[in-house]
C-alpha cells in the first residue's frame, strides 16, 4: 500500500532502523549528545533564533505558542480545521479571540489582516497557518507578517508550519514562532512537535505560562541539551536520522526543489484528466482535488490500486481528496498514484484510460530533471 495521506507520511527504512536501536534513558550523556546534534540540525532547517522540541502532537505546540505568546487577544485566521483550532485554543485558555473566517479554498489577504489589527488594538498575537491542510491552502504568511510588524512590531506572529516546514523555504524574518510536527514532511511517527522562536518571542515568554507547555522551562533546559520533562527519545533519534538523510540526498534546497516540481507535475497530470484543484492558492504540501466522485475515487484508489489518500472533513467530507507531496517521495511512486487516479476514473466510466496522467507527469517532472543536468 502506498501511503499518500498528508500526515502521517511514510517513514524511510533507514529512519525506522535508527529508531529500532536500544532505548536510551533521556537523562544520560549518550542521549544528550544525540539531542545536541539533532538540535543543531534543526537550526539549519528553521533559521530561527531558538528551537524547542516538545513530546506532543502539533496541537500541543499550537497551545504552547498561544498561551506563552498571547497575553490578551489573539487574531486567528480560520480557513480550515486548524485555523479554527487556534481560535478554540485561545478561548479555552481564557484569552480573547478575533477571527477572520474564510471558506477552505480562500487565503487570507494582507489588507484584511491589517484592517483587523488596526480595528482591535488589544491584539497582541496573530495566528495563521502557512499551509492549511484541511483544504490544501497556502496563506501569504510572510507578507501578512511583514505588514503586521510594520503596524506594531510587538505583535507576535505565530505560524503553523506543520505541513510547510520541510516542504518549502519559509521566510522567518517577521515570524516569532514557526511550528512543525514530526509526522509530516519530517517523515516520522507522530509524537514530536517543534517550535522555532525569535529573540522577541523569547523576551515575551519571560517566565512562561502554564506547566507542561511552559516554553520558558523548555528554553532553559534545551539550551543545556536536555528537556524539562521526559523527552520523546525514539522520535528525536529518528529526527536526527531524517535530517541527516535529507543532507545525504542533496540537502534541504534540493528537497524543496523536488517537492515543488513533483507538486506541479502532479497537479497538471490531474488537471489533464479533467479534475479541478480545490484551493485558490494551492500549498505545495498536497494536491487537493474537488470532485463529485471524490469518495468513489478515493475508495477505488485504496481497494483496487493500493494507494491510500486522504479525504475531506466536515462540509468537505466526500467532496475532496488530498494527495501528499511531503517528504522524500520517489517519483515512480507519484507516477503510480496519478496513474491510479486515471484508472479509477475509467472504472467509474468518467473517461477512457489512455495513460494521460503518467505521460503528463513524466513530461513535466523528468524533462525538467534532465534539462537541469
Amino acid at each position: 500500500m502506498l501511503l499518500f495521506t498528508p500526515g502521517p507520511t511514510p517513514v524511510p527504512e533507514s529512519v525506522r532502523l535508527a529508531m529500532a536501536t536500544p532505548t536510551l534513558h533521556h537523562r544520560t550523556p549518550e542521549f544528550e549528545a544525540i539531542f545536541k546534534e539533532t538540535r543543531e540540525l534543526l537550526f539549519n532547517l528553521f533559521h530561527t533564533d531558538e528551537v524547542i522540541m516538545l513530546a506532543s502532537s502539533g496541537t500541543g505546540a499550537m497551545e504552547a505558542a498561544v498561551t506563552n505568546l498571547c497575553h490578551n487577544t489573539l487574531l486567528s485566521v480560520n480557513a480550515g480545521k486548524f485555523g479554527e483550532r487556534f481560535g478554540k485554543i485561545a478561548l479555552a485558555c481564557g484569552l480573547n479571540n478575533v477571527e477572520i473566517k474564510h471558506e477552505w479554498h480562500t487565503p487570507a489577504s494582507v489588507e484584511e489582516v491589517v484592517e483587523a489589527v488596526k480595528a482591535n488594538p488589544s491584539v497582541d498575537a496573530v495566528a495563521i497557518q502557512v499551509s492549511e491542510s484541511a483544504g490544501g491552502l497556502r496563506h501569504p504568511v510572510e507578507a501578512i507578517a511583514a505588514a503586521v510588524k510594520a503596524i506594531n512590531p510587538e505583535i507576535m506572529i505565530i505560524a503553523d508550519g506543520i505541513t510547510a516546514v520541510g516542504v518549502e523555504p519559509i521566510d522567518v524574518s517577521n515570524l516569532d514562532c514557526l511550528i512543525a510536527g514530526s509526522q509530516k514532511a519530517l517523515m516520522l511517527p507522530p509524537g514530536l512537535a517543534i517550535l522555532g522562536l525569535s529573540t522577541e518571542a523569547i523576551e515575551k515568554i519571560g517566565e512562561g505560562k502554564g506547566y507542561y507547555l511552559n516554553l520558558a522551562s523548555e528554553i532553559k533546559k534545551q539550551s543545556q541539551n536536555t528537556t524539562a520533562y521526559t523527552a520523546a527519545t525514539t522520535v528525536i533519534i529518528g529526527l536526527g536520522a531524517v535530517l541527516k538523510e535529507i543532507d545525504a540526498k542533496g540537502g534541504i534546497e534540493k528537497l524543496y526543489a523536488n517537492t515543488a516540481l513533483r507538486a506541479e507535475a502532479t497537479a497538471k497530470a490531474l488537471e489533464a484528466l479533467g479534475l479541478h484543484i480545490y484551493p485558490n492558492s494551492p500549498a505545495l504540501s498536497m494536491s487537493t482535488i474537488v470532485d463529485e466522485n471524490a469518495k468513489e475515487i478515493r475508495d477505488l484508489l485504496k481497494s483496487d490500486f493500493g494507494v491510500n489518500v486522504a479525504g475531506g472533513q466536515d462540509h468537505l467530507k466526500g467532496k475532496i481528496f488530498r494527495i501528499n507531496q511531503m517528504g522524500l517521495i520517489e517519483p515512480y511512486e507519484m507516477v503510480a498514484s496519478v496513474n491510479a487516479v486515471e484508472l479509477a476514473m475509467a472504472k467509474l466510466g468518467r473517461r477512457t484510460f489512455d495513460g494521460t496522467a503518467s505521460r503528463v507527469f513524466n513530461e513535466i517532472y523528468f524533462k525538467t530533471i534532465l534539462g537541469s543536468k
